[in-house]
């Protein structure tokens, strides 16, 4: 028998994914999105821009429309592929009459992790997230940052290839924020995907390899944090003395006055040297030269400011050519 070889290098290839509910409501609108092996890959979005919908579909949860594309190597929806799949769903809800350890070992046994390797998980888990001497407690007794910690350890029992986490520090106070940052850098050392559904842009910015930016059902941007702000650097130079009378010059040099300060936006050092030739000329006491590189949350407010018409991608290395 020949072997089945996988389909592709990537995690996740997602194409034109899309999903309706009734006639007024467009979830997704064509959704494309490519997640390397072992990358920490972060989706954002405002509230209701259709990223728990996407991950839902992937994980057969939710029917979609049209969706093409695969998982590990595999089409969507491979059972395969998805008993090597972890998911902690927003707002995960447990069996209230199950204690913390038994609530792990069930649901590893229904994605038929052997008893022996659940049994030890189950223990390894509630160490690592903290729950250790919560295990024998019922879920109803957690508060909800317990039961996201829970949630959590829940979604790493199968010991998976490929994970996904909505809103995973949901609740969490910062020292919990802080111990998942660590986990996900840990599952990345150990070459885990993980698909990180957050509208924390700190967290994401700390710890993701790349982003997709999700605005009204479509991919508004997509790349690595570099890429995403490539555009968006700009230098700031501060002045002593007056530079209204400068004005017209130094916007010939591509730069904008704020109160002693003249920004020259983009990667152009040229324009840089021009105004401050500009600057030097006319006597101003140049201050300081700072580049200054927008956050990933000011290309967020961007993106919502345009909307999704501007659909900016980048595939990742693996997936060149």
């Amino acid at each position: 028998m020949v072997a089945v070889t996988e389909l592709t290098n990537l995690a996740i290839d997602l194409i034109d994914v899309r999903k309706a509910y009734g006639r007024t409501i467009q979830a997704l609108r064509g959704v494309n999105i490519q997640v390397g092996r072992g990358e920490v890959f972060g989706l954002l979005g405002p509230n209701g821009a259709g990223k728990s919908t996407l991950v839902k579909i992937i994980m057969t949860v939710v029917r979609p429309d049209h969706a093409l594309g695969t998982i590990l190597g595999r089409p969507l929806g491979n059972r395969k592929k998805l008993a090597v799949t972890g998911y902690l769903p927003e707002a995960l809800r447990l069996p209230a009459y199950l204690t913390g350890r038994s609530a792990l070992t069930h649901y590893a046994a229904l994605a038929r992790v052997p008893r022996a390797a659940r049994e030890r998980r189950a223990d390894e888990l509630l160490e690592r997230v903290g729950m250790r001497e919560w295990g024998q407690v019922r879920v109803s007794k957690y508060s909800k940052g317990m039961l996201q910690r829970l949630g959590l350890a829940q979604a790493l029992m199968n010991d998976p290839e490929l994970v996904f986490l909505d809103e995973p520090t949901e609740g969490l106070d910062p020292l919990g924020r802080r111990q998942i940052r660590e986990m996900l850098q840990e599952l990345r050392r150990k070459g885990t995907t993980v698909f990180l559904n957050s509208h924390l842009l700190s967290e994401v910015e700390s710890v993701c390899d790349r982003v997709a930016i999700l605005v009204d059902g479509m991919v508004a941007r997509q790349g690595t944090l570099s890429e995403l702000t490539e555009h968006t650097i700009e230098y700031l130079i501060t002045v002593s003395g007056e530079l209204e009378p400068l004005r017209e010059r130094l916007e010939s040099c591509g730069g904008r006055l704020e109160g002693h300060t003249v920004v020259v936006a983009g990667h152009d050092t040229g324009r840089l040297n021009q105004a401050i030739d500009v600057l030097r000329s006319e006597g101003r006491m140049i201050e300081s030269v700072i580049p200054h590189r927008f956050s990933l949350e000011d290309v967020f407010v961007e993106v919502l400011g345009q909307g999704a018409g501007a659909v900016r991608t980048a595939r990742p290395a693996s997936a060149a050519g």
